[in-house]
């Protein structure tokens, strides 16, 4: 009889993600096994895969064990590891909530970009703390075609290039990254957004993932947009005092940002849990190599 491992399909405003429950870390998860399972016609198809993990258990995780008992080894849908998913922590957290590791009220995520607090709210919704936002010194500029602009670079555990555009259209397809400069600032390639205006304290975005393309939503993506947003606007909250909030529409849905005074940004969105399943161990034991 073939051995079976368990798995499920669950998606952050269609930012959409494999989950693999593996407590004790013993799934052998190289770079190809995890392009093959991410892959929407021969795999299950996901923008990226969430390997659940006891944090005792991980030798990247092993030092947050005491804050979060679970930590979340976030790999591309191309199967490069990253650092932060803010879509893909709530979405962690509600498959911890489903399979009865934690309740409703305050949990602790740990994750490449640190320890995530994370709030699973009575009415389904999910906030995030999503850290603070470092905006390093330099220009840099995106371009797409011909056109070009210039971007703010913030940093929110991954890098991002956030570019205010006048047409979402502007973005092109989005299939291959944007090419940026200077080609120093961002070593290990970025995370790019392109943004307009929709309102007061609210904006639309398209974004090209690094690793994954362009995805329906970014999580960490629409929290540098909001800050990129507010400096823009004149409303940092370290020199107001005030909150700042920003409504980010995305391609598959709405998320809030707030960033506080002390600069800690809260990311509000939800995670849905849509299907559960069996992978053959076979057919992944031939994908590994």
């Amino acid at each position: 009889m073939s051995t079976r491992i368990a798995f499920l399909k669950g998606h952050g405003t269609e930012n959409d993600f494999v989950i693999l429950p593996d407590p004790e870390n013993a799934i052998d998860l190289p770079p190809t096994a995890v392009a093959a399972l991410c892959d929407r016609r021969a795999g299950i198809g996901g923008d990226g895969l969430l390997h659940v993990v006891r944090s005792a258990a991980h030798p990247e995780a092993k030092e947050m064990a005491a804050e979060a008992e679970w930590f979340m080894d976030y790999r591309n849908g191309d199967g490069s590891v990253a650092e932060m998913c803010g879509n893909g922590v709530r979405v962690f957290a509600r498959y911890l909530q489903r399979a009865g590791h934690v309740a409703e009220g305050d949990i602790a995520v740990a994750t490449r970009g640190g320890v995530k607090s994370v709030h699973l709210a009575k009415d389904g919704g999910i906030t995030v703390g999503m850290g603070k936002a470092v905006l390093p010194e330099g220009d840099v500029t995106v371009s797409v075609g011909e056109r070009s602009w210039p971007a703010r670079n913030v940093n929110m555990g991954n890098p991002h290039a956030v570019a205010f555009v006048d047409d979402l259209a502007h973005a092109g397809n989005l299939f291959t990254p944007p090419p940026f400069a200077p080609a120093t600032a961002y070593p290990d390639g970025v995370n790019v957004e392109f943004v307009v205006d929709r309102g007061p304290h609210h904006v639309a975005v398209r974004v090209h993932e690094r690793g994954s393309g362009e995805t329906r939503s970014c999580g960490t993506g629409a929290c540098a947009v909001a800050v990129a947003a507010a400096r823009r606007d004149g409303a940092d909250p370290a020199v107001t005092g005030t909150p700042s909030t920003y409504t980010v529409d995305v391609p598959g849905g709405r998320l809030v940002i707030t960033e506080r005074p002390d600069g800690e940004i809260e990311m509000t969105g939800p995670a849905v849990i849509v299907a559960e399943g069996e992978l053959e161990a076979e057919w992944l034991d031939t994908v590994r190599f």
